[in-house]
């Protein structure tokens, strides 16, 4: 799949989630997603519990974050 075609599951809309990113037609939050890989999960437990996801979901909020990290930065604690 590609990077455009992962983005496009991906939503960023006012009325839903509150304007923040999350995965299409499922109301997740990307930054869960990526909040969950950084404390360890492994993607087979993100999976089974947030039943309804797929891999490439996993896989669009990664590519979601690496543009976001290229686009913009926000300072880091020490």
């Amino acid at each position: 799949m590609s990077r455009q075609e992962l983005l496009a599951r991906i939503s960023v809309d006012p009325n839903i989630c509150l304007g923040k990113p999350c995965i299409r037609g499922h109301g997740i939050w990307v930054a869960l997603i990526l909040k969950l890989l950084a404390k360890g999960w492994t993607i087979p437990e993100i999976l089974k519990n947030y039943p309804g996801l797929e891999l490439d979901d996993i896989r669009a909020c990664l590519a979601y974050g690496a543009t976001m990290s290229r686009d913009s930065y926000a300072p880091v604690g020490s």
